[in-house]
């Protein structure tokens, strides 16, 4: 299940919630209850290299290259 990020547009609260991708039920802030929360694009980890269960670590993408 993702989490995803949210903020509320009415006191400006943010938060996260775990949710399952089928899930429909409408998101409430849990500080003032409105439902006019505006989900955020969340950043994500990766890790390169540790094996099954590998979190974090190195990072995404190409190695950077070391001059010698």
């Amino acid at each position: 299940m993702p989490i995803y990020e949210y903020s509320c547009k009415s006191c400006a609260k943010k938060f996260e919630l775990l949710r399952r991708l089928s899930d429909t039920a409408a998101v409430t802030c849990p500080k003032c209850g409105s439902y006019e929360v505006e989900r955020k694009i969340s950043n994500f980890s990766c890790g390169i290299g540790g094996g099954a269960g590998s979190y974090g670590g190195a990072g995404c993408g190409p190695s950077p290259r070391v001059s010698s």
